[in-house]
């Protein structure tokens, strides 16, 4: 039930597979780029920004591009939007690269994280339920943990989708994100599942606020 990489070990049950980054590109397009939006108008020139690898964050990363920023991240497609900016500092996290999606996980990227400070991580899920935020990889939620503990600020991005839907491997309670910016189209039930379970929620296209000095 494991393949042995580079630094450690990946789980290969049901349930471990990422899709393959440009079969997820396309879904809810809309949606995520609202949800940039809302992320990008949060991010203040200067700061330090962590971005892993889904397709929300690197809706949230096109929007970056150009701007004076510190950007971290695992992920190579977002590494290549920044990699020829004079004005964006780029710091790509390595590790063992799973494939088609081009993210870099597992021990190495953790050893990495844990010298690094940032003022924001945003991050993308696969699920949310009442009991947490769940991604699809062992490996990833690993990582993930640890882009959470080097942040003043961490935030999540997730569309409508992902709301009631559970994946292989747990996360994080709701309670240890700072914001979950989601967008309009959530269902009635969906709102109250996370007004229950006391996310901070922020809509697309509700006023920017952010990070708190």
């Amino acid at each position: 039930m494991l393949k042995r990489i580079h630094g450690g070990a990946m789980f290969t049950g049901d349930g471990s597979t990422l899709p393959a980054l440009e079969e997820r590109t396309s879904s809810q397009i809309a949606e995520k780029r609202a949800i940039a939006r809302t992320a990008a108008a949060r991010i203040r020139d200067r700061d330090a920004v962590l971005l892993d690898g889904g397709t929300t964050t690197l809706e949230v990363a096109r929007l970056l591009v150009g701007r004076p920023l510190q950007i971290v991240t695992n992920s190579l497609p977002i590494a290549n939007l920044f990699a020829s900016s004079h004005e964006t500092d780029l710091i790509l996290l390595g590790g063992y690269v799973y494939p088609k999606t081009g993210v870099a996980l597992g021990p190495l990227t953790v050893g990495m994280i844990a010298d690094i400070h940032v003022h924001q991580t945003i991050l993308s899920v696969g699920g949310i339920t009442a009991k947490g935020l769940f991604n699809s990889n062992l490996l990833l939620a690993e990582t993930e943990r640890q882009m959470m503990h080097c942040a003043d600020e961490v935030v999540v991005v997730a569309d409508h989708t992902k709301i009631g839907r559970q994946a292989l491997a747990f996360l994080c309670e709701l309670s240890e994100v700072d914001a979950l910016i989601v967008d309009r189209q959530l269902t009635a039930a969906q709102r109250e599942l996370l007004d229950q379970a006391g996310a901070p929620v922020i809509l697309a296209g509700e006023a920017a606020e952010g990070p708190s000095s």
